[in-house]
Order: C-alpha cells, then structure tokens, then sequence
C-alpha cells in the first residue's frame, strides 16, 4: 500500500533504476562467490555492460551519488516514491562504501583471509537480498521498508 499518493507504472519503473547504484558498486564483494559458484554468474550477466562502463569513467561512483542526491532527493517537483527510493539506493550505497573500509582493514590482518571471505560474501549475499526486495516491493507500488536505513530515509526526504 503506498502513501503519500498513488504511484504510476513510470514513477515505479523510474523508482526502481537507483539501485542499480549499490549493485554494481557491490559486485565487487560477490567475486568470491560468484568464483565458487559459476552458475550465480549467469544471473549478473546483464550487469556486466553497466560495470564496464562504470570502472571505465575516472570518478563515475562520485558523480552519480552527488547527481542522484543533487538533482532527485532534493528536487521537490519529482514525486516522493521516486525521491525515496532514490535516497534510500544512495544510503544502501554509503553502507557499502562503509564495509569496503572495513574489508581493507581486515586485508592486511595475516591469517585473516577466511574472515575476509566470509564478510564479502556476507555483505554480497545482504545487498542482493535488500535490492531485490526494494525493487519487488517498488515494482507492487509499495515503499520497502529496511530497518534503520528506511528510517533515515525518511528523515532526509519528505
């Protein structure tokens, strides 16, 4: 059920494109799993393209976080679902900027290539399970709720 007004198929479609943002900045986190499993490659094939474009661009992660943040969150005339799920791809990305530190801190640690193999899959398994449920839940015209990160995102956009 969606508040603040109902949602069209565009607001939905349009809604849903902001997660691609920690998706392919998370990709990154799948390689042991997806080395271990080949047949998981097949379900990120279509990634592919955007990631190649995305590391092909000198500061692409940057720009796209500030242009998303600058000209869709703080734009009032775009519609609050849009605006939501736009902040809340940007706060799923921020989460992710925040393991990556915490993966290069674990890197140099010796004897620790276990644990740090465990902590990307488990970062790579929980943001596929957040995106696929944002966008599920954005394609029925529903707000996705994630636990403290949703409640931020309601603090920034209103």
């Amino acid at each position: 059920m969606a508040w603040r007004g109902s949602t069209t198929v565009k607001d939905r479609i349009f809604a849903c494109l902001p997660y691609l943002l920690p998706l392919v900045e998370g990709i990154a986190f799948g390689s042991f799993l997806l080395s271990q499993f080949p047949p998981l490659r097949i379900i990120f094939i279509p990634i592919l393209p955007l990631l190649a474009i995305y590391n092909g661009i000198p500061f692409a992660g940057l720009v796209i976080f500030f242009a998303l943040f600058m000209l869709v969150v703080r734009n009032e005339k775009i519609p609050h679902f849009i605006r939501f799920n736009t902040m809340q791809a940007i706060l799923l990305d921020i989460v992710l900027f925040l393991c990556r530190i915490l993966v290069d801190i674990l890197n140099p640690v010796p004897g620790a290539d276990f644990a740090t193999e465990t902590l990307a899959n488990t970062i790579f398994i929980g943001l596929v399970v957040a995106v696929v449920y944002s966008v599920a839940q954005t394609i029925m015209g529903r707000y996705a709720e994630i636990p403290a990160i949703s409640d931020a995102v309601h603090m920034q956009v209103r």
